[in-house]
């Protein structure tokens, strides 16, 4: 029991860190692609931020771990499988091919990326501490209902404009991304009714608290 008591803290401690640490990470994302937008236009702003994000991104492997370690309470399957598309977008798609490189699609998923990510791990920091304003609870339970399908169908037209050029590099790889585009529609159905329930739960508990 002591031990327990011993281990809370410092867990609190490393997820305050890693939930800030990513908060500044998105924020920096969504930052630069608001920036480089207007200066460079969106064919140039892959060049400015990609690097950035594909680091950011692959700093979220380490949520699949904190799932299996105990650190977390979620669904194991669905953040694996955010986690791996978005590694998958940011290394296997965006990074080797040039069609969604000068996409304005690119940037409009960097923007729904970092909005969201911003709020969620902004959101978990406030949980843990015990202190979430009421602005970011609502931030982090209404915004999805845009950022969700403009992310998603940003993420499935970044995914169509590779398609020629991973055809030409490799017939087995087109026609993954062609299974994975079909399944879209019913992931992003699964990930948005999810957050409708997740809302309402969240809805009714801050009702009961009052």
């Amino acid at each position: 029991m002591e031990r327990s008591k011993a281990r809370r803290p410092f867990k609190d401690q490393y997820l305050i860190a890693y939930n800030t640490v990513s908060a500044v990470l998105w924020f920096g994302v969504a930052g630069r692609t608001l920036l480089l937008l207007p200066l460079v236009g969106h064919e140039n702003v892959y060049a400015g931020v990609g690097n950035y994000t594909k680091w950011a991104q692959t700093l979220a492997i380490l949520e699949v771990f904190h799932i299996l370690l105990g650190l977390l309470r979620s669904s194991f399957a669905t953040t694996l499988l955010q986690v791996s598309s978005r590694i998958l977008l940011v290394w296997g798609v965006c990074n080797p091919f040039e069609g969604p490189k000068g996409s304005l699609f690119y940037s409009t998923m960097l923007l729904a990326w970092g909005v969201t990510e911003i709020c969620r791990y902004s959101y978990y920091v406030t949980s843990i501490v015990g202190r979430t304003p009421a602005f970011l609870t609502w931030l982090r339970y209404n915004t999805f209902y845009i950022l969700y399908p403009m992310g998603a169908g940003s993420e499935a037209l970044c995914i169509y404009r590779a398609l020629s050029e991973a055809r030409s590099y490799n017939e087995i790889l087109y026609w993954v991304f062609v299974g994975i585009l079909v399944t879209y529609p019913p992931g992003l159905y699964n990930q948005y009714t999810h957050m409708i329930r997740q809302r309402r739960k969240n809805i009714r508990g801050k009702k009961r608290e009052k």
